[in-house]
């Protein structure tokens, strides 16, 4: 009944911008089942501040109480004189002192906790997306819970704060409560009363926020997404060659005030709402003194006693106001911090078997494809399907296709990125599900043609292959020359210290064809027995093509390697050429026994050998 009341009369129109549904009083309850969990992460990062921090509260929650008696009998000491009132009087100074350093130091505990609390958090949030599958992160809903979760590793940490406060300021409440029960029940009754509708209302106006909050979490994406492409240096020439400038910030401006206006209508109605039950609020207050005043008066209570108990039933007020204030924000964070363990609790969907089968250190058979086929998360659309052939031990292997036809699918599908929807890859002869994830990867070295350009510096580049080996500066020099990035590296004026990009101090930006011959050398850091190479020479001219495919040749001689490239003079220098199209496989053998076959190979190598008359 209380949650219809409120919603007619403080509803909003148009408050979600989706389904979502504005979370219930049950659901508010529900959210506490998570603050266990998060105590024990507050515990986990810091035993000694946590305990620290919970002492000193328990001390700072007692001392208003305290302050409060001393003053009451500072003042009886003024009105019936018995030779101790200076003395009180240095009681209260050592309690005001007492309690600034209580503040003080609670303050800087709260910062230290909460600063390792964020980092903790973000260091927990990053492992565990390193446990999550590529084709998780390729799905929208997915991105909505990482995005949630990634903005609680900041705003837990006032959370934790708000937590304890709320322990501290109980304890002071329970204290307080006792010294007016004493003198009237009936004053904790006015308090609540006074107290209680504006809860309510701030307790809706939450549930209400967090509901927009969560709907718009595809949207705020969008906004940092435009905000991110507007500014920054790896847009920048495309966004002036193309004049788009105009365009993106009419698309935020947009987008931001269609959320700004629907926050605003929210939050003009909470501050309407929160001013009246405010103003209850004070009158309950001024009810309650005005029963202590009359009781001073007619001689049934001292001026200290008047003093103490308007005095507590005033901090009472304020202390309820604010528990219960905070109580809604609590919820609020509960509800957001079930989106932090929501995401924690999603599972990698490629998993290592429970007794893993040994990894050969040499491949004998090589990789089976039997009859497999995927497709991509909410798609219904094959990638690939129906995919047999056998890539043998130490064979160089060519993948071709027009665009979409499925070649960087396959690849991943060996390197077990992705696991296949139907059929089966075996290795060796037995299946690849079949051994240790970990180790499996480990005799892969792949680049694909959207590899990343990492702002570091050119050797943390290229032991990225390796990144256990970062410190390993004869391997990452010999990986170097193996992909021909040591001509790079020669040219620079801090060699293999000297950071990449122009997002730092000093950074110098390499062409895409040097940037190439960097990422190719992640490859060579491996002892890898499968070598993939996935466009890995789109930004090289013909020569320095030819130059890098002739050194992968040598290099991977006893190794069985796949590669993709649209030139046909690369293509051939392959083994056997595997040709795909719509997903399906056409063809397979020699680049003499396809031009033979005048199937589709030889009508692309055809139209490319044309196109070079």
């Amino acid at each position: 009944m209380l949650n219809l009341f409120f919603k007619r009369f403080f509803s909003v129109q148009g408050l979600n911008n989706s389904q979502e549904k504005t979370p219930t009083w049950r659901d508010n309850l529900k959210a506490f089942r998570n603050l266990p969990s998060f105590f024990y992460l507050i515990w986990q990062t810091s035993p000694s501040l946590t305990l620290s921090n919970a002492l000193l509260r328990l001390l700072k929650a007692v001392l208003p109480l305290a302050l409060l008696y001393v003053g009451k009998l500072i003042i009886d000491e003024v009105l019936r004189p018995t030779g101790l009132l200076w003395q009180w009087v240095i009681v209260e100074l050592c309690l005001a002192i007492f309690s600034d350093i209580l503040n003080r130091a609670i303050t800087l505990l709260d910062a230290l906790l909460g600063d390792l609390m964020a980092n903790e958090s973000s260091i927990k949030l990053m492992q565990h997306a390193a446990r999550l599958d590529l084709p998780q992160f390729e799905d929208a809903t997915f991105y909505d819970k990482l995005e949630r979760a990634r903005r609680q590793t900041i705003s837990r940490t006032m959370l934790m704060s708000q937590l304890l406060a709320q322990l501290q300021d109980t304890i002071t409440l329970v204290a307080l409560t006792v010294g007016l029960v004493l003198f009237n029940p009936w004053l904790i009754l006015i308090l609540v009363i006074a107290v209680v509708p504006s809860f309510l209302s701030e307790n809706y106006f939450n549930r209400s926020s967090y509901s927009l909050a969560r709907s718009w979490t595809p949207e705020r994406r969008e906004l940092d997404y435009l905000r991110y492409i507007g500014a920054s240096d790896e847009t920048a020439k495309e966004v002036k060659i193309f004049g788009i400038s105009d365009f993106l910030i009419e698309r935020f401006r947009l987008l931001a005030t269609k959320f700004y206006l629907m926050n605003r209508q929210l939050a003009i109605k909470r501050a309407l709402w929160g001013s009246f039950f405010n103003a209850l609020g004070n009158a309950g207050y001024y009810t309650a003194f005005a029963y202590i005043v009359y009781q001073a008066l007619i001689g049934k209570i001292s001026i200290g006693d008047l003093t103490f108990l308007a005095g507590s039933f005033r901090q009472m007020q304020s202390i309820l106001q604010g528990i219960l204030a905070r109580f809604t924000s609590i919820a609020e964070s509960a509800l957001y911090l079930q989106d932090f363990f929501d995401f924690f609790a999603m599972q990698p969907l490629i998993t290592s078997p429970a007794q893993p089968e040994a990894m050969p250190e040499i491949l004998k058979e090589g990789f089976i494809f039997e009859n497999v086929g995927f497709k991509y998360p909410n798609t219904e659309r094959w990638a690939i399907r129906n995919v047999s052939f056998h890539l043998k031990a130490g064979e160089k292997l060519a993948l071709v296709g027009e665009n979409g036809a499925g070649k960087t699918t396959l690849v991943k599908l060996l390197a077990r990125l992705y696991d296949a929807d139907e059929g089966r890859i075996f290795l060796d002869g037995k299946d690849i599900k079949n051994y240790d994830l970990k180790e499996y990867r480990e005799k892969v070295g792949v680049i694909f043609q959207d590899y990343v350009r990492f702002q570091l510096n050119i050797s943390e580049n290229i032991a990225i292959g390796k990144i256990e080996e970062r410190q390993n500066q004869t391997l990452i020099q010999r990986a170097a020359q193996q992909s021909l990035a040591d001509t790079v590296i020669e040219k620079l004026p801090e060699k293999y210290q000297q950071m990449l990009g122009k997002r730092f101090n000093n950074g110098v930006e390499l062409s895409g064809g040097e940037w190439q011959k960097v990422a190719i050398g992640r490859a060579y850091m491996r002892d890898a027995q499968l070598v993939i190479l996935d466009e890995p020479t789109a930004a090289l001219d013909a020569r320095a093509e030819y130059e890098v495919f002739q050194r992968f040749a040598e290099l991977t001689k006893g190794k069985t390697a796949v590669l993709i490239s649209h030139r046909f003079s690369t293509v051939r220098m392959a083994d056997r050429i595997l040709v795909l199209k719509g997903g399906f496989l056409q063809e397979i053998g020699t680049h003499e026994e396809l031009l033979a076959n005048k199937g589709l190979y030889s009508e692309l190598f055809t139209l490319q050998a044309n196109g070079y008359k």
